[in-house]
């Protein structure tokens, strides 16, 4: 199979010179661009005024940043970050040294808890609609985003899965396997990807190359499911009545999102969390994964006893 035979070991971003536009950062651009493009049509076929979509444009992007930063610091990494509070909203390190790190530390729970707060606030003192008005329609650009998102994961080689061992899907994920400290060090090169570039190329470092393993490109597989949750809300509002059922688009899109998400975890590395606590049956990712499944069956199951279109 072709994935066996890749050697993940990309370059950090398009390079202008005087100016880096990380793959990471782009895929964020995209994901944002489709979802204001998306919620564009949506606004004109309810006849509902643009000035109003540019403030859900603000508050969605806020809120997911804000959200997505908040649920990674604690629901994955408290115990660093309760010791370090600057850290959280500041791209620092202070210990053991000070040094610029960027934001490292992205969590989709999160970021999903941030917008539906955000659209709540929305909802009351902008469009003055019903929450789940605005919830059933801004979860299709939202998951048209993350499969955008997943693959700026790739892109960075992280979130990687487990190694793969002979299945037939595996990547060597080269920049995970060995870190930009230990490549320069190794190879004498302080441009990082040229240390990079010569650990691959260069025959005398295949003992290094030979021994990082071959892991599930997991965000490739999240990817890939968030596609089918992607286009299956989109077919529901456009083709169906359903979106008229309140709450029934917003439930549909818990549920598949976060169980693509948690059968996904399977396979993907550990990042950490509340789960060795827990016993190890079951990873961070999926004990966050439950509650949103369950809600989603609740609104789901209630949104069909009756349509609300206001």
């Amino acid at each position: 199979m072709i994935l066996s035979k890749i050697i993940w070991n990309p370059v950090e971003g398009i390079d202008l010179g005087f100016f880096v536009i990380r793959f990471y950062s782009l895929m964020f651009v995209v994901a944002f661009s489709l979802g204001w493009y998306l919620m564009k049509r949506i606004y004109i076929r309810e006849n509902l005024p643009m000035e109003k979509l540019d403030s859900i444009f603000i508050y969605a992007v806020i809120a997911t940043l804000l959200g997505a930063r908040l649920g990674h610091v604690f629901f994955y990494d408290w115990d660093h970050y309760k010791n370090n509070l600057l850290e959280i909203l500041l791209p620092f390190r202070f210990d053991p040294k000070f040094e610029f790190t960027g934001f490292q530390g992205l969590a989709s729970h999160g970021a999903a808890i941030g917008v539906i707060v955000a659209m709540y606030y929305y909802s009351k003192n902008v469009i003055q609609k019903h929450i789940l008005w605005i919830l059933d329609r801004v979860v299709i650009p939202v998951a048209f985003g993350a499969i955008f998102v997943r693959l700026g994961n790739f892109f960075n080689s992280e979130i990687i899965g487990n190694e793969s061992g002979n299945s037939a899907f595996g990547v060597k994920f080269v920049r995970d396997g060995v870190s930009k400290f230990e490549v320069v060090k190794e190879t004498g090169i302080e441009n990082i990807n040229g240390a990079y570039s010569a650990l691959v190329n260069d025959p005398k470092f295949a003992e290094t190359l030979g021994a990082i393993p071959y892991r599930h490109p997991a965000q490739l597989y999240e990817a890939f499911g968030y596609i089918f949750v992607a286009a299956i809300l989109w077919f529901v509002y456009w083709k169906t009545d359903k979106r008229n059922n309140r709450g029934f688009l917003f439930g549909a899109f818990l549920i598949l999102l976060w169980t693509v998400r948690f059968f996904v975890e399977y396979v993907k590395k550990s990042q950490g969390g509340f789960e060795d606590s827990l016993g190890d049956v079951l990873s961070t990712g999926q004990w966050l994964s439950i509650p949103f499944v369950l809600a989603g069956a609740y609104f789901v199951i209630r949104s069909l006893k009756k349509t609300e279109v206001s």
